[in-house]
């Protein structure tokens, strides 16, 4: 059992070193031009280089040209160029071919950024005899490896790659091919310069997202404040219906019931009950609304069959018609066509509208006879209500236009079309043809 646990770990531990901490930067055509860019003028530098022959090659190292005739040799300290130029006895051809495809990983180094490492230090073994192509591939190897630490998502592979290479470009070099003390500054400052543009880059990436933030939260907030505005206008929406029509109903009631109470009391007790009816409908719906508005959390009472009650559809229209006859409203409602299944949203709407225009009815035009015409279509449903007009009631100055406006905002959220307006013949006439789809 302890040797299977050991091995076990030691998958997990390899699973976890050969998992990604995460994805790959983006890779963009800018940075894959800069790729190219540097590892072209990388292989042309080393190339220029190699080009140079010996009076060249004695300039650079700050050495006179030998002479032949016997002597003492000059003494002379050479300064090392970044660069080796090719021996006399290379071929300037495959030698070029050689320093090309040293540099030629980097660029993919921002794709592959652990694999390139590994390339660049596999080619640094091949071109070990070639001083030139050695040296050059050292610089290779500083880039690779900055780019793998920085890029790679493998960050336990990359980080230690990179003692690997410093001991096997150590145990490559020679004396012939080691890096100078000229090289060590452009070494030093290469790396910093990379790094603080990398720096200044994240900086403004971090800059951009603060804004990108800000701007998302402001946006959520208006986000917020229309979704508010919009639940209160259609809450608004929900009470003046309710309201309305109830206390609408209650008010013709009751005062029929005071006029009628002295000689006639049977019929002021009807009147009286239907007022009491009307309330508890009221009370119902609105009850309902409310609950809306209230988060129901731990510690509440439990609801209602009241507040648990559905809202109202196509099948309340019989006792909205009903209530409206017993305030002596004259009303037929007719049905046509097959009745389909309809949303509860596109039901409440029409219950919603036929309740608004006998509410309006009552308060515009006292005595007139109406007709309500539901009409189920093939792929709409269509309703009507029409008047033949009357007298305004006590409460037509009550009115301030939101009813119809209400059912054109609750038409246009299933797509449907709300006409309103007075009639020909006299009386007037709301009607409402709402889409439907046929599944």
């Amino acid at each position: 059992m302890t040797e299977r646990a050991l091995l076990s770990r030691l998958r997990a531990g390899a699973r976890a070193l050969t998992r990604p901490a995460g994805p790959l930067p983006p890779q963009s055509m800018r940075g894959q031009v800069f790729d190219a860019v540097l590892a072209l003028g990388l292989g042309i530098a080393a190339i220029q280089a190699g080009d140079q022959g010996i009076q060249e090659r004695a300039r650079q190292l700050n050495c006179p040209v030998p002479d032949p005739r016997p002597g003492p040799a000059p003494v002379c300290e050479p300064v090392w160029p970044p660069f080796l130029p090719v021996d006399q006895d290379q071929s300037a051809g495959p030698t070029t071919l050689l320093l090309l495809l040293v540099v030629l990983p980097l660029v993919f180094r921002r794709r592959y950024p652990l694999g390139v490492l590994w390339v660049v230090l596999a080619l640094a073994t091949a071109v070990s005899e070639n001083p030139a192509a050695l040296r050059l591939s050292f610089f290779a190897c500083v880039i690779a490896g900055y780019t793998a630490a920085v890029f790679s998502p493998y960050r336990l592979p990359a980080l230690a790659s990179l003692p690997v290479a410093a001991v096997l470009h150590n145990t490559l070099q020679s004396d012939a091919s080691s890096v100078s003390d000229s090289a060590v500054p452009y070494l030093i400052l290469l790396p910093i310069a990379v790094a603080a543009d990398g720096l200044r880059r994240w900086k403004h990436r971090a800059d951009e997202g603060q804004a990108r933030m800000a701007v998302m939260a402001h946006e959520q907030a208006e986000a917020v404040r229309r979704a508010t505005e919009h639940e209160r206008a259609r809450i608004a929406r929900e009470l003046h219906d309710v309201v309305t029509h109830n206390v609408s109903v209650m008010v013709i009631q009751a005062g029929g019931a005071r006029k009628i109470m002295d000689s006639s009391p049977g019929q002021a007790k009807e009147a009286l009950l239907a007022v009491e009816a009307s309330g508890r409908s009221a009370m119902t719906e609105l009850r309902h609304v409310m609950g809306l508005l209230t988060m129901r959390g731990e510690g509440t009472e439990p609801a209602s069959d009241a507040d648990l009650a559905p809202q109202p559809g196509l099948d309340g229209l019989d006792g909205l018609v009903q209530r409206m006859r017993d305030t002596g409203v004259p009303v037929e409602l007719t049905r046509s066509g097959q009745r389909m299944p309809l949303p509860s949203g596109i039901e409440l709407t029409v219950y919603r509208l036929v309740q608004e225009a006998l509410t309006n009815i009552v308060k515009h035009a006292a005595g007139a006879s109406v007709r309500v015409t539901l009409a189920y279509g093939a792929d709409d449903v269509q309703v009507e209500v029409a008047d033949t007009g009357g007298r305004s009631g006590t409460a037509a100055s009550t009115g301030a236009g939101r009813g119809l406006i209400g059912l054109r905002e609750r038409l246009a959220v299933y797509g449907g079309v709300l006409q309103a307006g007075p009639r020909l013949n006299g009386g007037y006439r709301v009607h409402a043809r709402i889409p439907v789809e046929v599944s």
